[in-house]
C-alpha cells in the first residue's frame, strides 16, 4: 500500500474502510466496496483530501468522473478543488447532444459518451473513477475528453489493482491512494 505524504502529520490509513467482497459480482471475482469508506465520515473527509492533495498539481479546471462510483469520488474532490465536474456515462444516459466513443472489453465492447459542450476545448481536465483495474476504460475515458478538446493532465483513483497493471494502458500520470498488489 502507498500512501501520500505531506509535511504535517502522519495520514489516516484508509484501508481498513474499504470491505472486500468474494464472489462479487460473479465467482472469483474479489469485489472492492467503497461505501464502507463512504460511511465513515471522518475516513471520507481524509479520502477527499488525500484526492485533493494528489490531484492538485495537475491543476484541472474539470473533473470527469466516470459512471457510476467514479461520480462519488469526482463531485465532492471538484467542490473541494474549486474546480468543475462533469459525467462521462453510458450510452443513452445523458440529455442533450452527446459524443461517444466505444471501446473493447474483454468480452465484448461498451461505449461511453460525454455532452458535447461539457468541456471548452483546451480545458484542463483530470479523469476520476473509484478504482483502477484493467485501466481500458480509464483509458477511454481519456479518449473521449481528448476527442472533445480537453487536455487531460493526469488520472485519479482511491484504489488500484496493481498487480492487473492497468497504467500501462493509461499515458497519463495516474494517482491512487490504496494499491492493493494481490
Amino acid at each position: 500500500m502507498r500512501l501520500i505524504r505531506s509535511d504535517g502529520p502522519a495520514l489516516m490509513d484508509l484501508r481498513p474502510h474499504i470491505r472486500t467482497i468474494p464472489d462479487f459480482p460473479k465467482p472469483g471475482i474479489l469485489f472492492y466496496d467503497i461505501s464502507t469508506l463512504l460511511a465513515h465520515p471522518k475516513a471520507w473527509q481524509e479520502a477527499i483530501a488525500q484526492m485533493g492533495r494528489a490531484i492538485a498539481p495537475y491543476k484541472p479546471d474539470v473533473l470527469a468522473g466516470i459512471e457510476s462510483r467514479g461520480f462519488l469520488v469526482a463531485a465532492p474532490l471538484a467542490l473541494h478543488l474549486g474546480c468543475g465536474f462533469v459525467m462521462l456515462r453510458k450510452r443513452g444516459k445523458l440529455p442533450g447532444k452527446t459524443v461517444a466513443h466505444s471501446y473493447q472489453l474483454e468480452y465484448g465492447q461498451d461505449t461511453i459518451e460525454i455532452q458535447a459542450d461539457a468541456i471548452e476545448r483546451g480545458q484542463r481536465v483530470v479523469v476520476v473513477d473509484d478504482l483502477l483495474a484493467t485501466g481500458g476504460t480509464m483509458a477511454a475515458a481519456i479518449a473521449l475528453l481528448r476527442k472533445v478538446g480537453g487536455e487531460v493532465t493526469g488520472a485519479g483513483c482511491m484504489l488500484e489493482l496493481s498487480f492487473l497493471n492497468g497504467r500501462t494502458h493509461v499515458d497519463v500520470p495516474v494517482t491512487t491512494l490504496i494499491q492493493y498488489d494481490s
